[in-house]
């Protein structure tokens, strides 16, 4: 039968913690949930506010959040909650193949772009893109992605209209509110297909041993038009400023450019849709997302290809915004606020997990379960706030005795769990020995001016050798905690046995 960990004891009278610690938690527990409630509120603001659909979903699936326009967008399964949905399993994303692009996206921890097909919105066939991007945890596990979804059909659109007349393609073109230019890269084709006659077959090692090619190449590429939305995406006021040279970027962008758009040639990969920064005119950098297609009719010549550019700096700014909330929403749910160590809601969650890996690997888990000696005396003399500033201390002398897979919980009060994951109980008893070392040679509070030391009593317990249970083995090291201070406290307890 499994014990539970005890509560805080007071020294003098055996009994439970008083009543004023008690109201102190409860008011750490308030700030917390204000703090969650705030992030929660900012997210909801970014998210609402912006102009495509963002979904959030853990690493099974699962969607843990959605924004206004992502409810709108699709034609979601009617009657069922969305925090219910699972979008590995939803066969509208299934047959589109977004399931399996979010999971590499997920495995792999690398941002996936795609555009998917046949999204049916109201009867339509709708173009829409997919940007899937990991949310890294602390650790450098990814631990869930941010989706961000915009309807691309109007590229679509553009491109069938330039299939079926020139006439109504240059009105498209000039009146699309997405930056375009059109270009003429025959000459580039024919002197790559030359080079090619010549013996030419890796143009990556080629450029690389011949890097005055890339701009005698590039200067081969000729301008025949471009839109007023390309013009405002640049900052010019006029054609003018843009006939005379075109403002790709600083000079190292320019020449990362201008080899890309070679090989881009070279390799028969004109449709790629990638992602690159870009400087205006007026010095301003730019994030877009660029994508080149052949007109009808000009394809084994490329002497006609149109260049879409979308600026996505806001979006990217929106999802840089939303990841660190995300991460700091994950560090105020699984942190304490006052130490900074891991809380007892990540314990709770973690501990399981590593008891499951450690069965499947066959390896050991220990834990110490440990408080500080005479405690409530430290506060009684030097006032609550010193008392909170020497937990702070010592919870900072803990983890700085720890490496990683190691880590610290302050568990309550003056309780702190350490988990040392990978860790035999011989093992376990030294990093015991060691922190209790750390913690009595040290001075605490000496910015406040004064010079305190603190003596601590621990309790260790290890798997397989005393449970393979994770709530048991956290009660066999609180029962070893209790052993130590029943024998005089300064000390280390295995659990069964008093060792020092």
């Amino acid at each position: 039968m499994s014990a539970e960990p005890r509560m805080p004891i007071d020294e003098k009278d055996a009994r439970p913690v008083g009543r004023v610690e008690v109201q102190t938690y409860r008011q750490r527990c308030a700030r917390l949930e204000t703090e969650l409630a705030q992030t929660q509120a900012r997210n909801r603001l970014l998210g609402d506010s912006a102009p495509f659909g963002i979904f959030t979903c853990d690493c099974d699936g699962r969607i843990t959040g959605f924004n206004r326009k992502a409810q709108t967008l699709f034609r979601w399964p009617e009657g069922q909650d969305l925090l219910h949905l699972n979008v590995f399993e939803w066969h509208v994303f299934a047959e589109a193949g977004v399931s399996s692009d979010l999971q590499q996206c997920l495995k792999k921890g690398q941002a996936v772009i795609k555009v998917h097909p046949c999204m049916i919105l109201d009867g339509k066939c709708l173009e829409l893109r997919f940007h899937m991007s990991p949310v890294i945890g602390k650790l450098s596990t990814v631990e869930s992605a941010i989706v961000f979804v915009e309807d691309f059909s109007v590229m679509k659109q553009a491109a069938e209209a330039v299939r079926e007349s020139d006439r109504r393609y240059r009105m498209l073109f000039h009146s699309a509110p997405v930056a375009m230019i059109e270009r003429d890269a025959s000459q580039l084709k024919a002197h790559i297909e030359a080079l090619r006659e010549q013996g030419v077959v890796d143009f990556h090692t080629y450029l690389d041993q011949h890097p005055e090619e890339i701009l005698r190449c590039v200067k081969m590429i000729q301008t025949i038009d471009f839109n007023k939305a390309f013009m405002d995406l640049f900052d010019a006021q006029n054609r003018q400023e843009l006939a005379l040279e075109m403002p790709w970027g600083q000079s190292e962008d320019f020449f990362d450019l201008a080899r890309e758009v070679i090989l881009m040639v070279a390799e028969a990969q004109i449709g790629q849709e990638r992602e690159r920064t870009i400087t205006t005119l007026k010095g301003r950098r730019k994030t877009v997302l660029s994508k080149a297609l052949a007109v009808s009719g000009h394809e084994d010549t490329l002497s006609r290809l149109v260049v879409t550019l979308i600026d996505i700096t806001q979006r990217k700014t929106v999802e840089e915004a939303l990841r660190t909330s995300e991460r700091r929403f994950r560090d105020l749910a699984l942190h304490d606020t006052l130490t900074g160590l891991y809380n007892r809601r990540y314990l709770y969650q973690t501990l399981p997990d590593l008891i499951a890996s450690g069965r499947h690997e066959n390896t050991g888990i220990s834990l110490i379960f440990m408080d500080l000696d005479n405690f409530k005396q430290v506060v009684d003399v030097h006032g609550h706030l010193n008392g909170s500033q020497a937990i702070k201390e010592v919870a900072n002398t803990i983890d700085q005795a720890l490496a990683p897979p190691a880590f610290a919980v302050a568990y309550a009060g003056d309780e702190f769990v350490v988990v040392l994951p990978d860790c035999d109980l011989a093992q376990a008893m030294d990093k015991a020995g060691h922190i209790q070392h750390c913690i009595k040679n040290n001075i605490y509070l000496q910015q406040s001016g004064l010079q305190v030391t603190l003596q601590a009593s621990l309790g260790v317990a290890a798997y397989p050798e005393h449970t393979r249970d994770a709530g048991d083995l956290l009660a066999f090291a609180d029962k070893a905690l209790f052993t130590t201070k029943s024998r005089g406290k300064d000390g280390v307890s295995v659990y069964g046995a008093y060792l020092r």
